[in-house]
């Protein structure tokens, strides 16, 4: 259930005495009688806003009512989206899976971080998969975070779990975007990747 906002006293619905006043540009304007404000407002075309009743005396500020409404609701919007329960999304990898099906991945990793989701890969082994060298396992999982190319950080770092390795990766809003090279693509469909450890094609 959504929290009622107070909407803000405006013109004649102000009753102390005394505001302090911001004018339209920001400026302050000092305390004045209330009357006075509202008679400054009223001239300009404006509304007196109190947006800060609880000060002393309260600060009003001379604006447009509607542009007032609108950065109030432009600020619970973002409240709102700041509030969103992070959502952990789930990519199972097969150690085997092939180059154009780890891009596959990637995309929908990608997908999942521009929503603001947090991911949780897990390259899946079966079998005698579960005997294979360690950092073989870890080169083909550094492969398909290698095609992801919107700016993430690693939330928590690989792990054992029950049916394989698991790392979670959450968006970095600092990061850049990567672009993968077609050259590096083209060589690891040759199977001419140096930087990893030779690998059979498909496991």
């Amino acid at each position: 259930m959504e929290t009622l906002i107070q909407k803000p006293r405006i013109n004649h619905q102000i009753r102390v005495q005394e505001v302090r006043v911001i004018g339209e540009d920001g400026s302050n304007l000092g305390v004045q009688p209330t009357a006075n404000a509202l008679e400054l407002a009223l001239a300009s075309g404006l509304d007196l806003i109190e947006i800060s009743p609880t000060a002393q005396p309260p600060v009003v500020r001379i604006m447009d009512r509607g542009k007032y409404q609108y950065q109030l609701d432009k600020e619970a919007r973002q409240a709102r989206k700041k509030s969103k329960e992070i959502e952990i999304r789930c990519i199972r990898v097969r150690l085997g899976t092939g180059l154009n099906d780890l891009i596959l991945k990637a995309k929908k990793a990608e997908e999942f971080l521009s929503d603001g989701d947090r991911v949780q890969i897990q390259m899946t082994l079966r079998g005698r998969e579960k005997g294979i060298n360690k950092d073989f396992v870890h080169e083909r999982l550094k492969k398909l975070l290698e095609a992801i190319t919107v700016p993430f950080k690693v939330a928590e770092a690989p792990k054992k779990g029950p049916r394989g390795l698991l790392i979670t990766i959450e968006p970095d809003h600092n990061g850049k975007n990567k672009q993968i090279s077609t050259e590096k693509n083209q060589g690891d469909q040759n199977g001419q990747n140096h930087e990893a450890k030779p690998a059979p094609e498909s496991l």
